[in-house]
């Protein structure tokens, strides 16, 4: 039986770290901050790109209820942290900011975020897995705005759900005659972990093991294991055999796909719930399904990826600040917020509620959720995303075997954690 490594979880109730807080930024060595500025009657918020009318009406009504001003900006949530690196020294940054789980770690040991006071009765609103997210050395530092993980959306004018392959091997034999007539069947970016790990996993894969304590160990990396370089393998033989086309490797791979896609070229892609409103917007007429079983018998797993209020550590309004993001994540608004914006909430109850259990999105992703892992949230996981992905190009253009590649991967790998996080 195969030895189960990795962390998979299932969001609970159907939607499904530890490290030293280093003392940075705006704190001394005590862990005290070295001045308390004085607070003020406005925050600002960095909300996603194309998200803040999610929050329109709760922002509004928080302005009302403190008597105080909230301005939101929109801006790349992948990218706030890199932003804040910058901006909040300087004094320009966010009260309140977004960003994905598996950087809470790193920000926490850059001294970016503030430490939140957060009860059991608050915690235990949201699933626990999209908490375990927000939680590093016991301490909380954000609360889960959503949960996110891939799924398979399919044109229903070039193939019905009744036709659908159950197995990946079903989805590349389709793919073939889909070929003979120009067009494509399954595409997906498997050149990069973050898709990858969806087969690789499911074989058997991991980023990284689990100690005693059930906290990620960095010393044990199973991206080279017979298991993932099985997965590897079946990744390989899309490329090898012309079912992907060339153009879909690289940096400009997510642009093809998505053309290809949305142009009607391809039955089905790999993607996640960000791309619900592009494709309604091409035109496009699809559906959405957990992703489909692997020979082996084990459904394709998938990194789940968790959305997070935060607050930085540069707020000259932390405990206002604090107030909104328990405001903003709380059940009515996160209900809301789902309405208008279509991210699947982390609050436990929504999902019994039928404004999300009718949605076709939130079942596809509830239900592959229940094969899939949490995005490791160790500061270690910044040196794995660029040697891996390296490794997957070189597989999927076909320069070298997955053993050699994934092997030179986690050698690289161990050598940059050993370089940059040898202090631990």
């Amino acid at each position: 039986m195969m030895k189960k490594r990795q962390r998979f979880i299932g969001i609970v109730s159907g939607i499904a770290l530890s490290l030293a807080l280093v003392a940075c930024g705006p704190q001394d060595e005590g862990g005290e901050s070295t001045a308390e500025a004085p607070a003020s009657n406005e925050l600002l918020i960095w909300e996603d790109q194309e998200k803040s009318e999610g929050i329109e009406e709760a922002v509004a009504q928080f302005e009302a209820e403190h008597g105080v001003t909230v301005t939101v900006v929109e801006k790349p949530y992948a990218q706030q942290l890199e932003d804040l690196r910058l901006d909040g020294p300087a004094g320009t940054g966010p009260d309140v900011f977004t960003m994905p789980g598996d950087q809470i770690g790193t920000a926490v040991t850059e001294g970016l975020e503030k430490e939140l006071v957060m009860g059991e009765d608050i915690q235990s609103l949201y699933t626990e897995a999209a908490m375990l997210s927000q939680i590093v050395d016991g301490k909380v530092y954000g609360l889960p705005k959503a949960v996110e993980t891939t799924m398979l959306y399919y044109n229903k004018e070039l193939i019905s759900e009744d036709d659908l392959p159950e197995t990946l091997d079903e989805w590349f034999d389709l793919s073939k005659e889909f070929r003979e007539d120009d067009m494509y069947g399954l595409l997906a970016l498997f050149d990069q972990i973050y898709y990858a790990q969806s087969v690789l996993g499911g074989y058997g894969g991991y980023v990284f093991g689990l100690d005693d304590q059930g906290n990620y160990d960095p010393t044990d990396i199973g991206l080279d294991t017979e298991g993932a370089i099985e997965g590897a393998e079946q990744i390989q033989r899309f490329y090898g055999e012309g079912l992907f086309p060339s153009g879909i490797i690289g940096e400009q791979g997510i642009n093809v796909l998505d053309s290809l896609f949305t142009e009607g070229k391809a039955a089905a892609v790999i993607s996640g719930p960000w791309n619900l409103e592009p494709y309604a917007r091409a035109g496009i007429n699809y559906g959405v399904v957990k992703l489909p079983e692997l020979d082996n018998g084990l459904n394709m797993s998938s990194f789940m990826g968790v959305k997070s209020y935060n607050v930085s550590s540069y707020s000259k309004n932390a405990e206002l600040a604090e107030e909104f993001v328990k405001f903003i994540a709380n059940e009515e608004n996160s209900r809301t917020r789902y309405e208008r914006t279509k991210e699947v909430p982390a609050v436990q109850v929504l999902a019994e509620d039928p404004v999300v259990t009718e949605s076709d999105a939130a079942k596809a992703v509830a239900e592959q959720s229940q094969f899939s892992e949490l995005t490791p949230n160790i500061p270690e996981m910044n040196e794995v995303w660029t040697p891996t992905d390296a490794a997957l190009q070189t597989i999927a253009t076909g320069n070298a075997s997955p053993r050699d590649a994934l092997t030179q991967a986690v050698e690289t790998i161990r050598g940059q954690i050993e370089a940059n996080h040898s202090d631990k």
